[in-house]
């Protein structure tokens, strides 16, 4: 699985970063969480083709997550995409996204397909899923949990006593079932060895609260915004957003392994003040920069 941070500030652009939007790609599937301006140049300079875009999640209706949609959707129309674009969203998607391709003179070639989002899992591919989870926003908004699907790898070394190596038997017991080769049978239990998927799990805009530990419970990579500093705590609670703090005692309850923080508030020039109040919870933790890419 491969992310990449098109935008990791919040509210404005500024010179340094762009508003938000992540990508996310796993083989042929390329997933957009939200799409603030700008977003399509920030897919231009990671070369990264808007038309292999297959689905776009807007975790909620807030301007800097929204409003690069009605260009890029303009961009693939150019582009004669010829997929159906699928984009998830809170209640009210479909009004929104009418909204946006009317703001100005599109074609009618472009395909747009539109679900609400509820808590649960929304996209259930060949192997991995995404999990929506209710975030506790101003306004509804949603974070997701990526999970692989487990996966079975062939142990070769107990195949040689068989004398089987390239079959497409082999695929059979990938699939957890059990062969016969030669008369003799051959278990999947004891052919594969169980590859457990990583997950990643991203916060979007919310509040701290009690139940957020589940969106990032043993979260091989936990993406979390941390829009302010502790030294502005009362504004994080007023404005239902996460201090580096809060973000760093989520990823410690959760049992992440990896923290990264982003969706930071203009306000801040440097941020490593940031992630020392959030290493003083939690000791892995890094500031995502626009452009970053995490392989996992």
């Amino acid at each position: 699985m491969k992310i990449v941070f098109l935008g990791t500030g919040s509210m404005q652009p500024t010179k340094e970063r762009n508003v938000s939007s992540i990508y996310f790609n796993h083989e042929s599937e390329n997933i957009l969480f939200d799409c603030g301006e700008g977003t399509q140049r920030q897919m231009r300079l990671k070369e990264i083709s808007p038309t292999k875009i297959t689905k776009i999640i807007v975790s909620h209706f807030h301007a800097d997550h929204v409003l690069g949609l009605g260009g890029l959707l303009r961009t693939l129309e150019a582009n004669e995409y010829n997929k159906t674009i699928t984009i998830y969203g809170p209640k009210g998607v479909e009004k929104f996204v009418h909204n946006i391709i009317h703001s100005a003179y599109y074609g009618d070639s472009i395909k747009i397909k539109t679900i609400e989002i509820k808590p649960g899992i929304i996209i259930n591919e060949e192997k991995f899923t995404v999990e929506a989870f209710q975030l506790d926003h101003s306004v509804p908004s949603f974070g997701f949990r990526l999970k692989e699907k487990d996966r079975r790898k062939i142990n070769l070394e107990y195949l040689k006593k068989f004398e089987l190596k390239q079959h497409p038997l082999l695929g059979e017991l990938q699939k957890g079932k059990d062969i016969v080769w030669n008369d003799k049978k051959i278990t999947a239990k004891k052919a594969t060895n169980v590859v457990k998927g990583k997950i990643i799990s991203i916060i979007f805009d919310t509040g701290y609260f009690n139940n957020i530990i589940k969106l990032a419970k043993d979260a091989d990579l936990l993406i979390s915004e941390s829009t302010f500093s502790i030294e502005e705590k009362d504004k994080a609670r007023e404005y239902k957003h996460l201090t580096a703090e809060d973000a760093a005692k989520i990823a410690k309850k959760s049992k992440a392994k990896k923290l990264i923080l982003t969706h930071f508030s203009p306000r801040y020039k440097d941020i490593s003040k940031l992630q020392k109040e959030a290493e003083k919870e939690f000791n892995s933790v890094e500031c995502a920069s626009d452009l970053m890419e995490i392989n996992i």
